[in-house]
Protein backbone atom coordinates (compact mmCIF):
# COMPACT_ATOMS: atom_id res chain seq x y z
CA UNK A 1 0.00 0.00 0.00
CA UNK A 2 1.93 3.19 -1.37
CA UNK A 3 0.50 6.21 1.50
CA UNK A 4 2.72 9.01 -0.37
CA UNK A 5 -0.63 9.89 -2.78
CA UNK A 6 -2.52 10.29 0.77
CA UNK A 7 0.09 12.67 2.36
CA UNK A 8 0.18 15.85 -0.57
CA UNK A 9 1.54 18.48 1.80
CA UNK A 10 3.80 15.64 3.56
CA UNK A 11 7.42 17.47 4.71
CA UNK A 12 10.15 15.86 2.78
CA UNK A 13 13.80 16.09 3.63
CA UNK A 14 15.48 17.31 7.05
CA UNK A 15 13.43 20.24 8.50
CA UNK A 16 14.28 23.69 9.88
CA UNK A 17 15.35 23.61 13.59
CA UNK A 18 13.68 24.12 16.57
CA UNK A 19 13.74 27.08 18.90
CA UNK A 20 16.17 26.98 21.24
CA UNK A 21 13.85 28.93 23.54
CA UNK A 22 10.07 27.96 23.56
CA UNK A 23 7.30 28.20 26.44
CA UNK A 24 6.29 25.35 25.57
CA UNK A 25 7.58 21.92 23.85
CA UNK A 26 5.33 19.66 22.64
CA UNK A 27 6.56 15.98 21.54
CA UNK A 28 4.62 14.43 19.10
CA UNK A 29 2.32 14.87 15.36
CA UNK A 30 -0.71 13.01 16.05
CA UNK A 31 -4.00 13.83 17.16
CA UNK A 32 -3.21 15.06 20.58
CA UNK A 33 0.07 16.86 19.49
CA UNK A 34 -1.43 18.65 16.64
CA UNK A 35 -4.80 19.81 18.66
CA UNK A 36 -1.98 20.97 21.87
CA UNK A 37 -0.65 23.22 18.91
CA UNK A 38 -3.54 24.81 17.41
CA UNK A 39 -4.87 25.48 21.09
CA UNK A 40 -1.61 26.78 22.89
CA UNK A 41 -1.04 28.97 19.84
CA UNK A 42 -4.33 30.83 20.10
CA UNK A 43 -3.87 31.26 24.17
CA UNK A 44 -0.66 32.95 22.95
CA UNK A 45 2.00 30.68 24.18
CA UNK A 46 5.45 30.32 22.22
CA UNK A 47 4.89 26.51 21.62
CA UNK A 48 6.90 24.11 19.06
CA UNK A 49 6.13 20.59 18.21
CA UNK A 50 9.06 18.26 17.41
CA UNK A 51 7.97 15.21 15.20
CA UNK A 52 10.52 12.07 14.45
CA UNK A 53 8.56 11.20 11.31
CA UNK A 54 8.64 12.97 7.87
CA UNK A 55 5.10 14.09 8.25
CA UNK A 56 2.09 14.48 10.78
CA UNK A 57 -0.52 11.15 11.92
CA UNK A 58 1.43 9.85 14.62
CA UNK A 59 0.38 6.12 14.69
CA UNK A 60 -1.60 6.62 11.41
CA UNK A 61 1.55 7.58 9.64
CA UNK A 62 3.86 4.33 10.66
CA UNK A 63 0.81 1.95 10.34
CA UNK A 64 0.64 2.09 6.58
CA UNK A 65 -0.02 -1.81 6.32
CA UNK A 66 -2.60 -3.47 4.27
CA UNK A 67 -6.37 -3.46 5.93
CA UNK A 68 -5.50 -0.61 8.30
CA UNK A 69 -8.25 0.61 10.20
CA UNK A 70 -9.77 2.27 13.01
CA UNK A 71 -12.00 0.33 15.01
CA UNK A 72 -14.03 3.35 16.68
CA UNK A 73 -16.26 4.73 14.22
CA UNK A 74 -15.54 8.03 11.79
CA UNK A 75 -17.98 10.05 12.87
CA UNK A 76 -16.20 9.32 16.34
CA UNK A 77 -13.41 9.08 15.53
CA UNK A 78 -12.56 13.18 14.80
CA UNK A 79 -11.90 16.39 16.40
CA UNK A 80 -15.16 18.63 17.65
CA UNK A 81 -13.41 21.43 18.29
CA UNK A 82 -13.98 23.51 15.20
CA UNK A 83 -17.47 23.44 13.96
CA UNK A 84 -15.81 24.54 10.13
CA UNK A 85 -13.53 21.61 10.12
CA UNK A 86 -16.64 19.19 11.18
CA UNK A 87 -18.54 20.65 8.59
CA UNK A 88 -16.54 20.68 5.51
CA UNK A 89 -14.96 16.97 6.12
CA UNK A 90 -17.30 14.17 4.63
CA UNK A 91 -16.20 10.61 6.16
CA UNK A 92 -16.70 7.95 3.49
CA UNK A 93 -16.62 5.07 5.73
CA UNK A 94 -18.56 3.69 8.69
CA UNK A 95 -14.93 2.47 10.01
CA UNK A 96 -12.30 4.85 8.50
CA UNK A 97 -9.25 2.83 6.54
CA UNK A 98 -5.49 4.17 7.16
CA UNK A 99 -5.09 6.47 4.33
CA UNK A 100 -8.52 8.33 4.90
CA UNK A 101 -7.42 9.09 8.33
CA UNK A 102 -4.07 10.06 7.08
CA UNK A 103 -5.96 12.71 4.79
CA UNK A 104 -7.82 14.25 7.86
CA UNK A 105 -4.43 15.03 10.22
CA UNK A 106 -2.82 15.94 7.16
CA UNK A 107 -5.95 18.02 5.90
CA UNK A 108 -5.95 19.73 9.40
CA UNK A 109 -2.29 20.75 9.93
CA UNK A 110 -3.04 22.57 6.85
CA UNK A 111 -6.39 24.13 7.45
CA UNK A 112 -4.62 25.67 10.85
CA UNK A 113 -1.19 26.08 9.42
CA UNK A 114 0.52 24.31 11.78
CA UNK A 115 3.19 23.09 10.14
CA UNK A 116 4.57 26.21 10.69
CA UNK A 117 5.59 25.90 14.55
CA UNK A 118 6.69 21.80 13.67
CA UNK A 119 10.14 20.17 13.22
CA UNK A 120 9.60 16.84 11.43
CA UNK A 121 12.66 14.17 10.84
CA UNK A 122 13.71 14.97 14.68
CA UNK A 123 13.57 12.80 17.40
CA UNK A 124 13.79 13.88 21.11
CA UNK A 125 16.34 11.66 22.98
CA UNK A 126 16.61 13.13 26.61
CA UNK A 127 14.47 15.61 28.18
CA UNK A 128 16.20 17.35 31.35
CA UNK A 129 14.62 19.77 34.51
CA UNK A 130 16.76 22.89 35.87
CA UNK A 131 14.56 23.25 39.03
CA UNK A 132 16.57 26.35 39.42
CA UNK A 133 15.02 27.95 36.73
CA UNK A 134 11.58 25.70 36.40
CA UNK A 135 12.66 24.85 32.71
CA UNK A 136 13.05 21.68 30.71
CA UNK A 137 15.51 21.14 28.25
CA UNK A 138 15.76 18.58 25.26
CA UNK A 139 17.96 17.49 23.76
CA UNK A 140 17.17 15.76 19.81
CA UNK A 141 18.93 13.00 17.84
CA UNK A 142 20.12 15.77 15.50
CA UNK A 143 21.50 17.75 18.54
CA UNK A 144 19.41 20.35 19.23
CA UNK A 145 18.64 21.77 22.70
CA UNK A 146 15.67 23.33 23.29
CA UNK A 147 14.68 24.71 26.81
CA UNK A 148 11.19 25.09 27.43
CA UNK A 149 8.48 25.98 30.39
CA UNK A 150 6.45 23.03 29.60
CA UNK A 151 6.77 19.91 28.36
CA UNK A 152 3.20 18.55 26.35
CA UNK A 153 4.21 14.44 25.94
CA UNK A 154 1.98 13.56 22.89
CA UNK A 155 3.95 10.71 22.33
CA UNK A 156 0.62 8.27 21.74
CA UNK A 157 -0.39 5.01 23.08
CA UNK A 158 0.73 2.36 20.47
CA UNK A 159 3.93 4.04 18.68
CA UNK A 160 6.97 2.00 19.81
CA UNK A 161 6.39 -1.51 17.84
CA UNK A 162 7.31 -4.32 19.61
CA UNK A 163 9.07 -7.02 17.16
CA UNK A 164 9.11 -10.51 18.70
CA UNK A 165 11.91 -12.14 20.92
CA UNK A 166 12.57 -15.13 18.60
CA UNK A 167 15.94 -16.62 18.22
CA UNK A 168 17.49 -16.59 15.16
CA UNK A 169 15.41 -13.77 14.29
CA UNK A 170 18.01 -11.47 12.43
CA UNK A 171 19.05 -14.33 10.33
CA UNK A 172 16.49 -14.72 7.95
CA UNK A 173 16.87 -14.53 4.48
CA UNK A 174 14.03 -12.73 3.11
CA UNK A 175 12.21 -9.79 3.72
CA UNK A 176 10.64 -8.90 7.08
CA UNK A 177 8.28 -5.88 8.67
CA UNK A 178 6.61 -4.99 11.41
CA UNK A 179 2.93 -3.71 10.84
CA UNK A 180 3.77 -1.01 12.79
CA UNK A 181 6.45 0.40 10.44
CA UNK A 182 5.17 -0.95 7.30
CA UNK A 183 7.89 0.80 4.29
CA UNK A 184 5.87 3.90 2.65
CA UNK A 185 5.92 2.08 -1.36
CA UNK A 186 4.43 -0.91 -0.06
CA UNK A 187 5.63 -4.78 0.10
CA UNK A 188 4.95 -6.78 -3.24
CA UNK A 189 3.82 -9.79 -1.84
CA UNK A 190 2.60 -11.32 -5.20
CA UNK A 191 3.39 -15.18 -6.04
CA UNK A 192 5.24 -14.94 -2.71
CA UNK A 193 5.02 -17.70 0.56
CA UNK A 194 4.05 -14.67 3.51
CA UNK A 195 4.18 -15.78 7.04
CA UNK A 196 2.52 -13.46 9.94
CA UNK A 197 3.19 -13.86 13.78
CA UNK A 198 0.61 -12.26 15.69
CA UNK A 199 -2.80 -11.99 15.43
CA UNK A 200 -4.32 -9.71 17.36
CA UNK A 201 -6.12 -6.40 16.19
CA UNK A 202 -3.25 -5.31 13.45
CA UNK A 203 -2.73 -8.89 12.60
CA UNK A 204 -6.59 -9.48 12.25
CA UNK A 205 -6.65 -6.66 9.38
CA UNK A 206 -3.79 -7.34 7.18
CA UNK A 207 -4.11 -11.49 7.30
CA UNK A 208 -7.41 -11.61 4.95
CA UNK A 209 -5.35 -8.92 2.73
CA UNK A 210 -1.88 -10.29 2.44
CA UNK A 211 -4.53 -13.76 1.63
CA UNK A 212 -5.77 -12.11 -1.25
CA UNK A 213 -2.10 -11.00 -2.69
CA UNK A 214 0.18 -13.93 -1.43
CA UNK A 215 0.86 -17.44 -3.53
CA UNK A 216 0.26 -18.85 0.24
CA UNK A 217 -0.39 -17.68 3.76
CA UNK A 218 0.50 -19.17 6.64
CA UNK A 219 -0.31 -17.19 10.39
CA UNK A 220 1.10 -18.25 13.28
CA UNK A 221 -0.85 -17.66 16.19
CA UNK A 222 -0.18 -17.98 19.79
CA UNK A 223 -2.94 -16.45 21.55
CA UNK A 224 -6.63 -16.84 19.59
CA UNK A 225 -9.03 -13.34 19.84
CA UNK A 226 -12.88 -12.98 20.81
CA UNK A 227 -13.26 -11.12 16.84
CA UNK A 228 -16.40 -9.76 16.10
CA UNK A 229 -17.52 -8.64 12.62
CA UNK A 230 -16.68 -4.65 11.85
CA UNK A 231 -19.91 -5.21 9.22
CA UNK A 232 -18.15 -1.95 7.49
CA UNK A 233 -19.95 0.27 5.02
CA UNK A 234 -20.00 3.40 2.91
CA UNK A 235 -21.34 5.94 5.18
CA UNK A 236 -24.90 7.50 4.43
CA UNK A 237 -24.40 10.86 3.39
CA UNK A 238 -27.67 11.65 4.81
CA UNK A 239 -26.96 9.96 8.40
CA UNK A 240 -23.70 12.20 7.52
CA UNK A 241 -25.42 15.44 7.20
CA UNK A 242 -28.33 15.23 10.00
CA UNK A 243 -25.49 14.19 12.50
CA UNK A 244 -23.47 17.61 11.12
CA UNK A 245 -26.51 19.73 11.98
CA UNK A 246 -26.43 18.55 15.87
CA UNK A 247 -22.68 17.39 16.08
CA UNK A 248 -21.92 19.50 19.32
CA UNK A 249 -25.11 17.66 20.92
CA UNK A 250 -23.99 14.23 19.76
CA UNK A 251 -20.15 14.78 20.68
CA UNK A 252 -21.25 16.39 24.28
CA UNK A 253 -23.15 12.89 24.62
CA UNK A 254 -19.79 10.91 24.23
CA UNK A 255 -17.73 13.26 26.54
CA UNK A 256 -19.94 12.11 29.00
CA UNK A 257 -20.12 8.30 28.06
CA UNK A 258 -18.21 5.85 29.74
CA UNK A 259 -16.02 5.05 26.39
CA UNK A 260 -16.75 8.41 25.37
CA UNK A 261 -18.92 7.03 22.46
CA UNK A 262 -22.78 6.29 21.92
CA UNK A 263 -23.06 2.81 22.86
CA UNK A 264 -25.77 2.21 24.75
CA UNK A 265 -25.19 0.31 28.15
CA UNK A 266 -28.31 -2.50 29.05
CA UNK A 267 -29.03 -2.48 32.60
CA UNK A 268 -30.18 -6.59 32.11
CA UNK A 269 -28.51 -9.34 33.61
CA UNK A 270 -26.96 -12.19 31.40
CA UNK A 271 -27.31 -14.31 34.03
CA UNK A 272 -31.13 -13.63 34.01
CA UNK A 273 -32.02 -13.92 30.88
CA UNK A 274 -33.06 -17.20 29.09
CA UNK A 275 -31.00 -19.17 26.29
CA UNK A 276 -33.65 -17.86 23.56
CA UNK A 277 -33.56 -14.62 24.93
CA UNK A 278 -29.45 -14.70 24.97
CA UNK A 279 -29.25 -15.83 21.93
CA UNK A 280 -31.49 -12.87 20.46
CA UNK A 281 -29.74 -10.53 22.15
CA UNK A 282 -26.40 -11.69 20.92
CA UNK A 283 -27.72 -12.09 17.37
CA UNK A 284 -29.00 -8.68 16.83
CA UNK A 285 -25.62 -7.07 18.14
CA UNK A 286 -23.72 -9.30 15.80
CA UNK A 287 -25.69 -8.48 12.49
CA UNK A 288 -24.98 -4.58 13.79
CA UNK A 289 -21.74 -5.55 13.80
CA UNK A 290 -19.07 -3.51 16.01
CA UNK A 291 -17.71 -3.93 19.68
CA UNK A 292 -21.23 -2.45 21.00
CA UNK A 293 -22.21 -6.39 22.20
CA UNK A 294 -19.50 -6.04 25.24
CA UNK A 295 -22.44 -3.64 26.51
CA UNK A 296 -25.31 -6.70 26.22
CA UNK A 297 -25.51 -7.33 29.56
CA UNK A 298 -24.66 -5.07 32.37
CA UNK A 299 -22.65 -8.12 33.74
CA UNK A 300 -20.33 -8.74 31.01
CA UNK A 301 -17.58 -7.26 32.28
CA UNK A 302 -17.72 -7.87 35.94
CA UNK A 303 -18.85 -11.72 36.29
CA UNK A 304 -17.14 -14.67 34.77
CA UNK A 305 -20.35 -16.70 34.46
CA UNK A 306 -21.79 -13.67 32.59
CA UNK A 307 -19.06 -13.15 30.62
CA UNK A 308 -19.08 -17.23 30.15
CA UNK A 309 -22.43 -16.60 27.67
CA UNK A 310 -20.75 -13.82 25.41
CA UNK A 311 -18.04 -15.71 25.01
CA UNK A 312 -19.33 -19.05 24.09
CA UNK A 313 -22.03 -17.14 21.29
CA UNK A 314 -18.56 -15.68 19.17
CA UNK A 315 -17.00 -19.38 19.49
CA UNK A 316 -19.98 -20.96 18.35
CA UNK A 317 -19.70 -17.73 15.41
CA UNK A 318 -16.31 -19.08 14.78
CA UNK A 319 -17.23 -22.67 14.35
CA UNK A 320 -20.37 -21.49 11.82
CA UNK A 321 -17.89 -19.37 9.62
CA UNK A 322 -14.50 -21.47 9.27
CA UNK A 323 -15.17 -24.82 7.56
CA UNK A 324 -12.30 -27.11 8.82
CA UNK A 325 -13.70 -27.97 12.46
CA UNK A 326 -10.04 -28.42 13.46
CA UNK A 327 -8.98 -25.28 12.50
CA UNK A 328 -12.36 -23.13 13.59
CA UNK A 329 -11.39 -24.71 17.33
CA UNK A 330 -7.81 -23.38 17.13
CA UNK A 331 -9.19 -20.09 16.40
CA UNK A 332 -11.77 -20.40 19.17
CA UNK A 333 -10.30 -18.46 22.57
CA UNK A 334 -10.70 -19.69 26.17
CA UNK A 335 -8.93 -18.94 29.20
CA UNK A 336 -9.74 -16.11 29.50
CA UNK A 337 -12.55 -13.98 29.96
CA UNK A 338 -14.48 -12.16 27.01
CA UNK A 339 -13.35 -8.51 25.93
CA UNK A 340 -10.40 -8.47 28.51
CA UNK A 341 -8.20 -8.65 25.71
CA UNK A 342 -8.62 -5.43 23.25
CA UNK A 343 -12.46 -6.80 21.27
CA UNK A 344 -10.85 -6.75 17.81
CA UNK A 345 -13.02 -6.16 14.30
CA UNK A 346 -12.98 -8.36 11.48
CA UNK A 347 -13.48 -8.26 7.78
CA UNK A 348 -13.26 -11.37 5.60
CA UNK A 349 -10.38 -12.62 9.03
CA UNK A 350 -12.60 -15.82 9.16
CA UNK A 351 -12.75 -16.25 5.63
CA UNK A 352 -9.30 -16.17 4.92
CA UNK A 353 -9.02 -19.50 6.82
CA UNK A 354 -11.46 -20.83 4.49
CA UNK A 355 -8.87 -20.80 1.60
CA UNK A 356 -6.49 -23.48 0.46
CA UNK A 357 -3.59 -21.28 0.70
CA UNK A 358 -3.55 -19.84 4.32
CA UNK A 359 -2.36 -22.17 6.82
CA UNK A 360 -3.12 -21.56 10.31
CA UNK A 361 -0.21 -22.90 12.85
CA UNK A 362 -0.88 -23.17 16.40
CA UNK A 363 2.15 -22.04 18.02
CA UNK A 364 0.65 -22.89 21.51
CA UNK A 365 0.85 -26.86 20.52
CA UNK A 366 3.56 -26.89 18.43
CA UNK A 367 5.84 -23.29 19.82
CA UNK A 368 7.91 -21.75 17.41
CA UNK A 369 11.76 -22.68 17.96
CA UNK A 370 13.37 -20.71 16.13
CA UNK A 371 13.82 -18.45 12.91
CA UNK A 372 16.15 -19.46 10.33
CA UNK A 373 17.54 -18.34 6.82
CA UNK A 374 14.96 -20.23 5.23
CA UNK A 375 11.85 -19.33 7.77
CA UNK A 376 10.13 -20.22 11.07
CA UNK A 377 11.08 -23.67 12.79
CA UNK A 378 7.78 -24.77 14.83
CA UNK A 379 8.21 -28.16 17.58
CA UNK A 380 6.81 -29.53 13.94
CA UNK A 381 8.24 -28.66 10.86
CA UNK A 382 10.22 -26.10 8.94
CA UNK A 383 8.03 -23.49 7.05
CA UNK A 384 10.07 -22.08 4.43
CA UNK A 385 8.70 -18.29 3.71
CA UNK A 386 10.01 -15.55 0.93
CA UNK A 387 8.45 -12.82 3.52
CA UNK A 388 7.72 -12.30 7.47
CA UNK A 389 5.89 -9.75 8.66
CA UNK A 390 5.35 -9.85 12.36
CA UNK A 391 1.97 -8.54 13.73
CA UNK A 392 3.55 -8.21 17.23
CA UNK A 393 1.90 -5.09 18.53
CA UNK A 394 3.54 -2.39 20.93
CA UNK A 395 5.09 -1.31 24.21
CA UNK A 396 1.94 0.19 25.14
CA UNK A 397 1.34 3.18 26.62
CA UNK A 398 4.61 3.55 28.26
CA UNK A 399 6.85 2.50 25.92
CA UNK A 400 7.30 5.77 23.84
CA UNK A 401 7.97 7.97 27.06
CA UNK A 402 10.54 5.51 28.26
CA UNK A 403 12.40 5.47 24.90
CA UNK A 404 13.23 8.60 26.07
CA UNK A 405 15.58 9.84 29.03
CA UNK A 406 13.25 11.66 30.99
CA UNK A 407 15.24 13.25 34.59
CA UNK A 408 13.34 14.83 36.79
CA UNK A 409 13.92 17.07 39.65
CA UNK A 410 17.48 15.95 41.29
CA UNK A 411 18.36 13.56 37.98
CA UNK A 412 15.58 10.95 39.03
CA UNK A 413 14.90 8.93 35.58
CA UNK A 414 11.36 8.29 34.69
CA UNK A 415 12.27 4.90 33.83
CA UNK A 416 13.52 4.08 37.86
CA UNK A 417 10.56 6.00 39.26
CA UNK A 418 8.24 3.80 36.98
CA UNK A 419 10.20 0.44 36.95
CA UNK A 420 7.46 -0.98 39.07
CA UNK A 421 4.92 0.04 36.79
CA UNK A 422 3.71 4.04 36.08
CA UNK A 423 2.50 6.11 38.35
CA UNK A 424 0.61 9.11 37.74
CA UNK A 425 -1.79 11.88 39.11
CA UNK A 426 -4.97 11.71 36.58
CA UNK A 427 -2.97 10.23 34.16
CA UNK A 428 -1.64 13.28 33.50
CA UNK A 429 1.35 14.12 35.62
CA UNK A 430 3.53 11.96 37.91
CA UNK A 431 5.45 14.02 41.30
CA UNK A 432 9.06 15.02 40.36
CA UNK A 433 8.12 15.97 36.94
CA UNK A 434 7.26 19.50 37.29
CA UNK A 435 5.28 20.90 34.18
CA UNK A 436 5.58 17.86 31.96
CA UNK A 437 2.14 16.45 31.17
CA UNK A 438 1.00 13.10 29.37
CA UNK A 439 -1.48 13.03 26.89
CA UNK A 440 -4.30 10.10 27.85
CA UNK A 441 -1.49 8.55 29.71
CA UNK A 442 -1.32 5.46 31.66
CA UNK A 443 -3.92 6.63 34.54
CA UNK A 444 -6.35 7.72 32.41
CA UNK A 445 -9.31 6.18 29.65
CA UNK A 446 -6.85 6.29 27.47
CA UNK A 447 -7.02 2.86 25.16
CA UNK A 448 -10.24 1.62 26.92
CA UNK A 449 -11.88 4.61 25.21
CA UNK A 450 -12.69 6.66 22.09
CA UNK A 451 -9.16 7.87 22.69
CA UNK A 452 -9.80 11.26 20.59
CA UNK A 453 -12.31 12.33 22.81
CA UNK A 454 -9.98 11.80 25.95
CA UNK A 455 -7.36 13.68 24.01
CA UNK A 456 -9.57 16.66 23.26
CA UNK A 457 -10.60 16.47 27.09
CA UNK A 458 -6.29 16.44 28.10
CA UNK A 459 -5.51 19.05 25.75
CA UNK A 460 -7.71 21.64 27.01
CA UNK A 461 -7.76 20.53 31.00
CA UNK A 462 -3.54 20.69 30.61
CA UNK A 463 -3.99 23.97 28.35
CA UNK A 464 -6.28 25.61 30.61
CA UNK A 465 -4.04 24.32 33.57
CA UNK A 466 -0.92 26.55 31.59
CA UNK A 467 -3.34 29.41 31.12
CA UNK A 468 -4.26 29.28 35.09
CA UNK A 469 -0.18 29.60 36.27
CA UNK A 470 0.25 31.99 33.42
CA UNK A 471 -2.65 34.59 34.79
CA UNK A 472 -1.63 34.21 38.26
CA UNK A 473 1.91 34.73 37.69
CA UNK A 474 3.17 31.18 38.47
CA UNK A 475 5.82 28.72 36.84
CA UNK A 476 5.46 25.17 37.85
CA UNK A 477 2.49 22.57 38.56
CA UNK A 478 3.74 19.20 40.14
CA UNK A 479 1.21 16.22 40.97
CA UNK A 480 2.00 16.28 44.98
CA UNK A 481 2.81 12.67 45.99
CA UNK A 482 0.13 12.11 48.37
CA UNK A 483 -2.77 12.50 45.66
CA UNK A 484 -0.88 10.81 43.10
CA UNK A 485 -0.71 7.71 45.26
CA UNK A 486 -4.65 7.88 46.08
CA UNK A 487 -4.97 7.92 42.59
CA UNK A 488 -3.14 4.78 41.72
CA UNK A 489 -4.76 3.47 44.36
CA UNK A 490 -8.13 4.23 42.72
CA UNK A 491 -7.47 2.98 39.18
CA UNK A 492 -6.19 -0.12 40.77
CA UNK A 493 -9.88 -0.56 42.86
CA UNK A 494 -11.53 -0.05 39.40
CA UNK A 495 -9.85 -2.21 37.47
CA UNK A 496 -10.53 -5.51 40.30
CA UNK A 497 -13.92 -4.39 40.44
CA UNK A 498 -13.98 -5.90 36.25
CA UNK A 499 -12.57 -8.93 34.49
CA UNK A 500 -9.66 -6.79 32.58
CA UNK A 501 -6.78 -7.58 34.86
CA UNK A 502 -7.66 -11.18 34.70
CA UNK A 503 -6.87 -10.81 30.45
CA UNK A 504 -3.20 -11.17 30.84
CA UNK A 505 -3.12 -8.32 27.97
CA UNK A 506 -1.31 -5.55 26.53
CA UNK A 507 -3.19 -3.18 28.77
CA UNK A 508 -1.17 -4.53 31.49
CA UNK A 509 2.16 -4.83 29.70
CA UNK A 510 1.81 -8.60 29.61
CA UNK A 511 3.24 -8.51 25.80
CA UNK A 512 6.79 -7.42 26.80
CA UNK A 513 8.96 -9.76 28.33
CA UNK A 514 10.39 -7.71 32.10
CA UNK A 515 7.71 -5.65 31.88
CA UNK A 516 5.44 -4.91 35.17
CA UNK A 517 2.19 -6.39 35.16
CA UNK A 518 0.27 -3.25 35.98
CA UNK A 519 -3.27 -2.52 34.48
CA UNK A 520 -2.24 0.62 33.01
CA UNK A 521 -5.62 2.32 31.62
CA UNK A 522 -8.73 3.84 33.64
CA UNK A 523 -11.58 1.77 33.49
CA UNK A 524 -14.01 3.74 35.40
CA UNK A 525 -15.22 5.61 32.07
CA UNK A 526 -14.63 8.90 30.51
CA UNK A 527 -17.80 10.49 32.08
CA UNK A 528 -17.09 9.99 35.73
CA UNK A 529 -13.18 10.80 34.53
CA UNK A 530 -14.04 14.41 33.17
CA UNK A 531 -16.01 15.33 36.70
CA UNK A 532 -13.35 13.96 38.33
CA UNK A 533 -10.55 16.48 36.41
CA UNK A 534 -13.44 19.59 36.22
CA UNK A 535 -13.86 18.87 40.16
CA UNK A 536 -9.90 19.17 40.66
CA UNK A 537 -9.45 22.29 38.45
CA UNK A 538 -12.90 23.87 40.29
CA UNK A 539 -10.93 23.44 43.51
CA UNK A 540 -7.76 25.11 42.74
CA UNK A 541 -5.90 22.55 40.89
CA UNK A 542 -6.39 20.32 44.11
CA UNK A 543 -3.19 17.70 44.19
CA UNK A 544 -1.18 19.86 41.78
CA UNK A 545 1.49 21.93 43.73
CA UNK A 546 1.48 25.07 42.00
CA UNK A 547 4.08 27.85 42.71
Amino acid sequence: MAVSANTPSASTGMSARPPGELEVLIVGAGFAGLYALYRLRRMGCAVHLVEAADGVGGVWHWNRYPGARCDIESVDYCYSFSDELVQEWDWTERYPAQPEILRYLNHVADKFDLRRDITFDTRVTGLEYDDAAATWTASTDRGDRVTARYVVMATGQLSVAKPPEIEGIETFAGESHHTGDWPREGVDLAGKRVGVIGTGSSGVQTIPRIAEQAAHLTVFQRTPHYIVPARNRPLDPAYAADLKTRFEEYREQARNHPGGTHRVLREESALDATPEELAETFESYWRKGGPDIQAAYRDITRDRAANEKAAEFVRGKIREAVRDPRVAERLCPTGYPFGTKRLVLEIGYFDAFNRDDVTLVDTLAAPIERITPEGVRTAEQLHELDVLVFATGFDALTGALLKIDIRGRDGMALREKWAAGPRTYLGLSTHGFPNLFFMAGPGSPSVLSNVVVSIEQHVEWVSDLIAHLRGNGLTRGEAVPEHEDAWVRHVNEVAEETLYPVGNSWYLGANVPGKPRVFMPYVGGVGRYRRICDEVAAKGYEGFALS
